[in-house]
């Protein structure tokens, strides 16, 4: 009902166009969101909806020299579920259980806070190229460039931007960093650095406050190519120090994990390579994404690596329908022996995992993930896109992870359920519509179908399939 009546008062044009108080541009958004869950079933209830909504309104200047924005967020979750939490391995049963937990057990929740607030000064040493900002901002790795190829840019977005730093967007709250972000922007060229720390959020309406934690980014991206072949290149280096004194969430024993509680300190390094080719067949592409990390898991070395390959043709047949077929193989490595001196799962650090699990019931830590997307754009302004994942544990030794990294100082942020000896986790079959209704109205809908293989069995034996599906509506003004 809430979202209908909003959708009847928008397309009506019944709000107005941003507004200009002086040189200051006032804008902002509210999103609002039905979400479905029928997660695995076990001992709590895995069956509800709730309905999570944030309002966004934000206040920004731009001169020659400089430019500022602050940025107020309100989110609003209504109707949390009160009994899907089970005991022991069975857990939270889906993300309505993680914002209920995460906002002191109430079914109701609320606050307002600081999104965005930032200076950014411009034309540092006389040169265009050379801009700093400082404050609090959001930032999603992989998005320094935006491709002049639209395949290349639609690939970016939704299969490389956040794999490892994100603001988290698509949960009701997100999350920013505190700290100062330094570009060098050429046309061909960039070179981003970013010292932050991470905001509470994601989970936790309340955003006010830092955590516990940093991060040191730095990237090279180089765009090339010409004629039919457009392609692009990042180089990447990640330290993220973690020194919040929490249980950390591996495949040690709980009393071994209970006495470590030194920091978390790994480096990450790797990048990615995508390239489009114009062929008589149609449009080729290609995308290779990697890392491999060292440092410290507490006590444990870290040793872990991922690795992403893809491919995909948009092809010059159903011209109407405009299909582009893709499919690629993820491997994220997992832990197989949890009683030596090495760490050996990927850690995902502090990304935004939706984009790359569209029913969030798993991430990129110990996956192995067969995939393949299919995306229609019947009209410029509908896509629809359907996935399929077949997904296996790297390490049978290791846990079933989930979550996106940490957003409070008492919760690790990230999620294991123990393998029991299995590798075979589930298969996703999916769907979603994404119809702009108007310039600044957009609809979308989305079906997941997540039939569970040996891991989720041992786990939740009562029932192993899961469902998950939500009607959102997002309004910019």
């Amino acid at each position: 009902m809430r979202i209908a009546l909003l959708l009847a008062l928008f397309t009506a044009g019944a709000f107005a166009e941003p507004l200009k108080i002086g040189d200051v541009t006032v804008q902002g958004s509210f999103r609002s969101r039905l979400e479905g869950w029928d997660w695995f079933e076990g001992q709590a209830d895995n069956s509800y909806a709730f309905s999570g909504n944030i309002l966004r309104l934000s206040f920004s200047q731009i001169r020659d020299s400089f430019d500022w924005q602050f940025e107020l967020a309100a989110p609003f979750l209504l109707g949390l579920p009160s009994t899907a939490i089970a005991a022991g391995a069975q857990g939270q049963m889906g993300l309505g259980a993680t914002y209920y937990a995460a906002n002191g057990n109430s079914r109701n929740s609320g606050m307002v806070f600081a999104k965005q607030a930032f200076l950014r000064f411009k034309n540092l040493g006389g040169s265009k190229a050379n801009s700093l900002r400082i404050g609090r901002f959001e930032f999603a790795d992989g998005s320094e460039m935006t491709p002049k190829s639209t395949t290349l840019a639609a690939i970016k977005q939704n299969r490389i931007n956040m794999r490892l730093l994100g603001h988290f967007g698509w949960s009701d709250v997100g999350r920013s960093f505190d700290g100062l972000h330094y570009t060098y922007n050429k046309p061909n060229a960039n070179f981003t650095f970013i010292g932050a720390v991470p905001t509470r959020g994601a989970f936790q309406t309340d955003g006010w406050g830092e955590l516990n934690a940093a991060f040191g980014y730095a990237a090279y991206t180089r765009a090339w190519g010409s004629g039919g072949h457009a392609a692009e290149t990042r180089g990447l280096a990640l330290y993220y120090d973690d020194w919040r004194r929490i249980v950390k969430t591996d495949s040690r024993a709980l009393a071994v994990r209970r006495g470590d509680l030194a920091n978390i300190r790994i480096w990450s390094f790797g990048g990615h390579h995508i390239s489009a080719i114009e062929t008589t067949a149609g449009t080729v592409d290609l995308m290779l994404w990697g890392v491999g990390q060292t440092g410290r898991w507490g006590a444990l070395d870290q040793r872990a690596h991922a690795i992403s390959v893809e491919g995909g043709i948009q092809p010059k047949i159903a011209g109407r329908l405009k299909p582009w077929f893709r499919g690629g193989y993820f491997d994220g490595s997992g832990d197989g022996n949890p009683n030596d001196n090495v760490h050996g799962t990927f850690f995902q650090v502090l990304p935004t995992p939706r984009p790359f699990a569209r029913f969030p019931f798993f991430n990129l830590m110990n996956n192995r993930d067969i995939l393949g997307i299919l995306t229609l754009r019947p009209r410029k302004d509908v896509t629809i896109s359907s996935e399929f994942h077949a997904m296996r544990l790297s390490a049978a030794q290791d846990l079933w992870y989930m979550g996106g990294g940490a957003f409070q100082p008492w919760s690790f942020g990230f999620v294991g359920r123990a393998a029991s000896g299995a590798r075979s986790l589930a298969n996703l079959y999916d769907a979603s519509v994404d119809w702009r209704a108007r310039e600044n109205v957009t609809i979308s809908a989305y079906f997941g179908h997540a039939s569970g293989r040996a891991v989720i069995s041992a786990i939740y034996p009562k029932g192993t399939g899961g469902n998950f599906g939500y009607l959102e509506l997002l309004y910019r003004f």
